[in-house]
C-alpha cells in the first residue's frame, strides 16, 4: 500500500472544466480510503470543482471545512500554489470527449484514455455514493483492498445505477486489459461494444454525477466563471502566454504529487499519482523549457504513422536545452537519429523534418522502413511517453530534499530512466550503467519504483539520488549534439 498523496486533477463535464484534488487509497488505522476535496450536506455527498488552479489554491489556504482536511499530507497542499495544483495532462479527465474517444481506432492512447476516464467517474461514485453507506465520510470511501474497484457500484443500492451497468459489462471491463484486448476480429467486436455501451448508458451516467458536483467551488466563485472545454487560456492563473511559441518562458517549476513518471496514461484501477504541470488546457505541452506545442488530436494522427514505420519521434530535455530526434528499436538494442553514438537533436519537429527529407547518411538510413520516413509529410511529434525531461527530475529531487517528502513517490524516476538507458546503450555510456547498476542507490531507487512505484521518496534520500542524477544527466548530455 502506497503512503498518502494528493493528487490534482481536472474534470471537463456538460462543456465546463473544473478543478479539484483526488487522494489516491491510503491506509489509515488498518483500513484503506480513498477520498476527494469536498463535503457532505445532509444525505448528498458533492466534490468541489473550482474554475481555475488559482482559485483551487486560495481555497486549500483557507478552509478546512472538507473531506480532506484530515489528509496525512493536507498540510503540504495549504502551501502549494495555482503551478503546483495544475493538473497534468494524465490526470485531465474529458467526460464529455468519451464518445469521440470511442469513435477512433483502439489504439492504446484511446484505450488508455476510455480506461482512465471510466476510472475516475468509478471512484468518483464510490466516495459519492451514499445509498448504502453507514457512515458519514463521503466523499471519502473505505476500498477493498485487492478487491474489484466496481464490487461497490453492484450492489442493489446505489445512487449510480447507469454506472454500475456500464462497469458491468464485459467489454467495458476489458478497457483495464489494454490495447491487446482489442487485436484481431474479436477485439474489434469488444471495442464496437465499448462504443455501444457508452452509446447506450453514458448520457445517464454523466446525469448521476452532476447531481454531486459543486461547481460553485463551495460558495467561493459563479458557475459563469468555469472555462468552457475549448477554452485554452490559462494565462490569467499561471502568468504565461500560451499563444506566444517563441516567448523565451523559463523551464516550468513542478512539485509533484506522487508521480509514477510513466509518461502514459494511467489504466483503469491505477492509484499512482502525477506532477503537476502548468499546460495550457487543450494542448498537449512538450514541457522543460520547449516551446513547441500541440493538440492531441494532432500527436494522435502522427502517431498513426511513426507507430506504423516502427520509427518514433523523441524529446530529450537536458540542462543545455530540448531537442526533438528519432528512435527505433533494432534487436531490442535502442537505435537513435545520429551517428557514432552521437544522437542529433533539433529544436522543433518541423526542424526535424527538413533534415530527414535530405540525403546526410546517419544511422537510421539502413532501417528498412527510412525511404516511408524520408517521403513523409508527417511532423514528428513526440508522444507523452516517448518524452524524456531529465531536468525535471532534478528540479523534484531537489523539491524532496528541501522538505516535500512524503509527496514524490519513487515511480517518477521510471519514465527519465528509460529515456537515459536507451541514450546509455546507443552512445556507448557506461558510466551512467554504473550509476543505474543494482547495488548502487539510484539502481535501489530505481527497483523499488519498479515494484511498488507508489512508495514516497525519503527527504534523506533525495540528495544523494539528486548528486548521482546530476552526474547521469551530465554523461547523456555529452552524447547529444544539437543541429541547426
Amino acid at each position: 500500500m502506497a503512503r498518502p498523496s494528493i493528487v490534482p486533477i481536472a474534470l471537463t463535464v456538460d462543456d465546463r472544466t473544473g478543478y479539484t484534488l483526488w487522494a489516491p487509497p491510503w491506509e489509515e488505522d488498518g483500513e484503506e480510503w480513498q477520498a476527494f476535496l469536498g463535503t457532505s450536506e445532509g444525505e448528498t455527498a458533492t466534490v468541489h470543482l473550482f474554475p481555475t488552479p488559482s482559485a483551487l489554491a486560495a481555497f486549500c489556504r483557507t478552509r478546512t471545512d472538507h473531506d480532506l482536511a484530515d489528509h496525512p499530507v493536507w498540510p503540504v497542499v495549504t502551501g502549494l500554489g495555482a503551478e503546483d495544483l495544475t493538473p497534468d495532462d494524465d490526470h485531465r479527465y474529458d467526460l464529455d470527449g468519451v464518445y469521440d474517444t470511442a469513435a477512433e481506432n483502439p489504439d492504446r492512447w484511446a484505450v488508455e484514455e476510455l480506461a482512465a476516464t471510466i476510472d475516475i467517474v468509478s471512484r468518483l461514485a464510490e466516495c459519492l455514493d451514499t445509498a448504502g453507506a453507514d457512515d458519514e465520510d463521503a466523499p471519502r470511501a473505505r476500498t477493498d483492498g485487492d478487491a474489484d474497484d466496481d464490487e461497490d457500484l453492484e450492489d442493489e443500492e446505489t445512487e449510480f445505477p447507469a454506472l454500475a451497468e456500464l462497469v458491468a459489462r464485459p467489454e467495458i471491463g476489458s478497457l483495464g486489459l489494454g490495447v491487446d484486448a482489442f487485436v484481431g476480429r474479436s477485439g474489434e467486436d469488444a471495442w464496437v461494444g465499448v462504443g455501444g455501451a457508452l452509446d447506450e448508458l453514458w448520457e445517464d451516467v454523466i446525469e448521476e454525477l452532476s447531481g454531486h458536483l459543486d461547481w460553485t467551488g463551495s460558495g467561493t466563485t459563479t458557475v459563469d466563471a468555469y472555462p468552457t472545454a475549448d477554452d485554452e487560456d490559462l494565462d490569467d492563473d499561471l502568468g504565461g502566454d500560451a499563444d506566444d511559441e517563441e516567448d523565451d518562458a523559463p523551464a516550468e517549476r513542478t512539485v509533484a504529487l506522487g508521480s509514477d513518471g510513466s509518461g502514459n496514461r494511467p489504466a483503469a484501477g491505477s492509484t499512482a499519482a502525477a506532477p503537476a504541470e502548468a499546460a495550457t488546457a487543450g494542448m498537449s505541452t512538450i514541457r522543460g523549457g520547449s516551446r513547441i506545442t500541440a493538440t492531441p488530436a494532432a500527436v494522435a494522427a502522427a502517431a498513426e504513422f511513426w507507430e506504423a514505420v516502427g520509427i518514433l519521434p523523441v524529446e530529450l530535455v537536458v540542462p543545455d536545452g530540448a531537442g526533438v530526434t528519432l528512435r527505433c528499436y533494432v534487436d531490442d538494442v535502442a537505435r537513435f537519429l545520429g551517428r557514432d553514438g552521437e544522437i542529433w537533436l533539433f529544436d522543433t519537429p518541423a526542424q526535424l523534418a527538413r533534415f530527414i527529407a535530405g540525403d546526410e547518411d546517419h544511422d537510421l538510413t539502413e532501417i528498412a522502413s527510412w525511404p516511408e520516413v524520408a517521403d513523409t509529410d508527417t511532423l514528428p511529434l513526440p508522444a507523452e511517453q516517448d518524452r524524456y525531461d531529465l531536468t525535471e527530475l532534478s528540479e523534484v529531487l531537489a523539491e524532496v530534499a528541501g522538505g516535500a517528502a512524503g509527496l514524490v513517490d519513487h515511480g517518477t524516476l521510471g519514465q527519465p530512466v528509460e529515456g537515459v538507458r536507451d541514450v546509455a546503450e546507443y552512445a556507448g555510456l557506461s558510466r551512467v550503467e554504473e550509476l543505474l547498476a543494482p547495488g548502487t542507490p539510484l539502481g535501489r531507487a530505481v527497483a523499488i519504483g519498479e515494484r511498488e512505484p507508489g512508495t514516497p521518496l525519503r527527504a534523506e534520500d533525495a540528495a544523494a539520488l539528486r548528486t548521482a542524477w546530476d552526474e547521469v544527466v551530465t554523461e547523456v548530455g555529452g552524447a547529444l549534439v544539437f543541429r541547426r
